[in-house]
């Protein structure tokens, strides 16, 4: 009888692709940055997923439907917009996998996720911002230029702003959050960007527990949730500058604006004081998430998200001793 081919990497419990590194990200309490009256707050670090952020679980989750759909043909383009971490993201996914890929982005983000998208092979068109800040015209003129591309060159458009595809990898990261702390999660503050994460870790907990308190955070500056003007900001990740699609009424209990300039600060202190290396949009989370924690007090349990690396960052005005 004839005896399957050995792989080496079986005798190791190695992976056979970088994709399985995706997820079961650490959950850390924070220590010196809390205060004792307070409720502990705890930190998915997704900054451990292959390309340093938590986009990864959905950028795999898009590819991953798109060929069981039959949407997604081997070597065919995919097409996406995005401020550079869903881009860095959907990079690596198809690099791994073997597809040609486009990105629209611009800017206003870090010249740091535009080089990691180009080393791991995507083409890149970049639409110019007004003054480097995110805003709704922004979002627009990029969502645009994808089209474009689809509209020429056959791509699969994996569509981040309306596809529900995604929902299933923060699913995911809820079943972690719930599992790593017991049962014992009392609320969840994450920002709000296409609003996949927050939607799809809400829907996931309330199943845990319906009285769960969940916090959505935005920009200040582009309120938009709380009813305030669409503005200029410079949280990458979060703000589109209008209710995005996959927003729903009654994902949050509460809506909490947070400024750039105190996203980047708590960002800076988290650094410096929990040795925790993160971006803005971690900040504006951190800065939500001790607001809850002062509100909750200190037998509340309250979960954030350390949504990406602060490496990603280092040439913008987060870590450049730039003001915001």
């Amino acid at each position: 009888m004839a005896s399957s081919a050995h792989n080496p990497a079986q005798d190791f419990g190695t992976d056979r692709s970088v994709l399985q590194r995706i997820g079961n990200t650490p959950l850390l309490e924070l220590r010196r940055i809390v205060p004792e009256d307070h409720a502990r707050i705890l930190l998915k670090i997704e900054s451990v997923n292959p390309t340093g952020s938590m986009k990864d679980r959905m950028a795999l989750a898009m590819v991953e439907a798109g060929i069981r759909s039959g949407k997604l043909q081997p070597g065919q383009r995919v097409v996406e917009y995005t401020g550079g971490s869903t881009g860095v993201s959907l990079s690596l996914v198809c690099a791994a996998l073997g597809y040609p890929l486009s990105i629209v982005t611009s800017d206003a983000f870090s010249a740091e996720k535009r080089r990691h998208m180009q080393a791991l092979g995507a083409e890149l068109t970049i639409v110019p911002s007004q003054g480097g800040g995110m805003d709704a015209a922004l979002t627009r003129a990029m969502i645009a230029a994808a089209r474009q591309i689809m509209e020429q060159t056959g791509a699969f458009w994996t569509d981040q702003l309306n596809n529900t595809d995604q929902i299933s990898a923060y699913h995911a990261m809820a079943d972690e959050i719930w599992a790593q702390t017991g049962g014992g999660v009392d609320a969840f503050v994450q920002s709000t960007g296409t609003a996949a994460c927050i939607r799809g870790v809400a829907e996931r907990l309330r199943q845990h527990k319906t009285d769960i308190r969940i916090v959505a955070v935005e920009p200040a500056e582009s309120a938009v949730l709380s009813g305030g003007p669409s503005g200029v900001h410079k949280i990458e990740g979060a703000g589109a500058g209008f209710i995005v699609p996959l927003w729903r009424d009654g994902i949050a209990d509460t809506i909490m604006p947070v400024s750039t300039n105190e996203a980047m600060a708590m960002a800076r202190r988290l650094a410096r004081m929990e040795a925790l290396f993160a971006g803005t949009s971690t900040g504006a989370n951190l800065v939500a998430a001790l607001a809850v924690a002062r509100e909750l007090g200190p037998e509340a349990t309250v979960v954030t998200v350390l949504c990406d690396t602060g490496i990603k960052y280092i040439s913008t005005a987060l870590y450049s001793g730039d003001e915001a």
